[in-house]
């Protein structure tokens, strides 16, 4: 079990490794930092101070050993643009994303998983017609379509909500529900096809064999092993929940991290969007191994299979 958990956990690290390695190389090959933040029309010697200024006149294995010096004392760099420590304007700017993100989240799992499993154990309904239908209609629309038809119809047409801002609570209604419609649409159509799946199997038939009532039969046997395939999905969602409110946020005017990301990027400002990957790769990491760890304790055979090694 020692070995299955440090095998995790150094892909992990290798994974963020990589993703780190690629953001640097590609950030700096899509532009001068310092010709967009001292304007085309800036001095040559000005430019080139700003070059030393950030050591961006050195080879770029220079500057890709001096950087990884830097992750290796928790330095994340210093934004360019603000001259703030980069690792202190994304932090302060999580808390907004949260706001967000994890109420979205529990809308995708509390309205998604039910719906999904109401229509498997109801196949050929209305109910379960209605499901797949706006299960359908929730992944396909774009997030960025769905929030500009709501900011439509209940902030300029109604007036019921504000269309931007962070002011008060009212705020986050319609980026929550923005959010949270695709997930709830992916959800209720992957559990209900896992549930479906389950169903069939003959373990299922075998325990209404014995005798046990159709509400133990899904509690305890359809359910915990259809649960298996949905922790993973539930999994990528809580790891693209930062890099997913990119769009929303900028939707709705939320001073979150994804609107950091689109102005530090369009000021390859690179201290700020390399922490800012360094965050979003982490909480996919974690992500994936908590659903890893999951998979343990909803699944029997694996921690058997996890201690035999």
């Amino acid at each position: 079990m020692l070995t299955y958990i440090l095998s995790r956990l150094a892909r992990a690290l290798l994974t963020i490794l990589l993703v780190m390695t690629f953001a640097f190389v590609v950030l700096r090959m899509s532009g001068d930092p310092a010709i967009i933040l001292l304007g085309p029309d800036a001095p040559q010697d000005a430019i080139d101070a700003f070059r030393a200024r950030w050591g961006l006149d050195a080879p770029l294995w220079q500057q890709y050993l001096a950087y990884l010096k830097q992750l290796a004392t928790f330095d994340f760099g210093v934004s360019m643009r603000d001259r703030a420590p980069a690792l202190d304007l994304v932090l302060e700017r999580v808390p907004a994303t949260l706001a967000l993100t994890v109420p979205a989240l529990m809308l995708k799992i509390g309205i998604g998983i039910p719906a999904g499993v109401y229509a498997a154990l109801h196949r050929q309904s209305v109910a379960d017609r209605g499901v797949i239908m706006l299960s359908i209609f929730g992944f396909t629309i774009p997030s960025f379509v769905l929030g500009l038809v709501l900011v439509l119809i209940f902030a300029v047409r109604l007036d019921w909500l504000p269309s931007g801002g962070q002011d008060t609570w009212r705020h986050a209604i319609l980026p929550i529900v923005t959010m949270s419609v695709g997930g709830i649409g992916i959800l209720a159509r992957f559990s209900r096809s896992a549930m479906i799946e389950v169903l069939g199997q003959p373990y299922i038939r075998t325990a209404m064999a014995k005798g046990l009532s159709w509400r133990d039969v899904v509690w305890k046997h359809a359910l915990p092993n259809a649960a298996v395939p949905i922790v993973t999905l539930i999994g990528f969602m809580v790891g693209a929940l930062i890099a997913g409110a990119v769009v929303i946020e900028s939707i709705f005017s939320w001073p979150g991290v994804g609107r950091l990301i689109v102005v530090s990027v369009a000021n390859r400002d690179l201290a700020v969007v390399q922490c800012l990957l360094l965050v979003i790769a982490s909480s996919m990491v974690v992500a994936n191994l908590l659903v890893d760890f999951a998979y343990g304790l909803l699944d029997p055979r694996l921690r058997a299979r996890a201690a035999t090694h």
